[in-house]
């Protein structure tokens, strides 16, 4: 196992990058500091921590659509995660299955797959 420690955090945060195990499609990119990847390593489900509401988050915690982890992985420089992950849901807060979910021209490529007022 990696010791987390000698992980290249920035402001105490690494990137994370969550992506279907399945598809290979990427579902979002948020930040973790350690606790929540330690939690995200101990529970299997991912774990974040929120820049606006400064506080350790599990994905899906009010929404059910959580984000069960199938493998993790650090990139060569050992400065942003990986997980290759099985998503119940919608990945995106706006209700899409990926965060990344228009082209840079606001086309909308993306499959809602709920409304966001019926968890947020």
């Amino acid at each position: 196992m990696i010791d987390l420690n000698n992980l290249k955090y920035e402001n105490n945060l690494i990137q994370a990058i969550a992506q279907d195990a399945e598809t290979k499609e990427v579902l979002m990119c948020a930040y973790m500091n350690k606790e929540a990847l330690q939690k995200t390593i101990e529970t299997g489900y991912a774990h974040y921590w929120s820049r606006s509401r400064k506080k350790l988050w599990k994905k899906g915690e009010s929404s059910n659509h959580l984000q069960k982890i199938v493998e993790i992985r650090i990139d060569c420089d050992m400065d942003a995660i990986l997980m290759l992950i099985k998503q119940e849901g919608g990945a995106c807060h706006t209700g899409y299955r990926s965060c990344f979910y228009r082209t840079i021209e606001g086309e909308i490529v993306g499959e809602k797959v709920f409304e966001p007022d019926e968890v947020y």
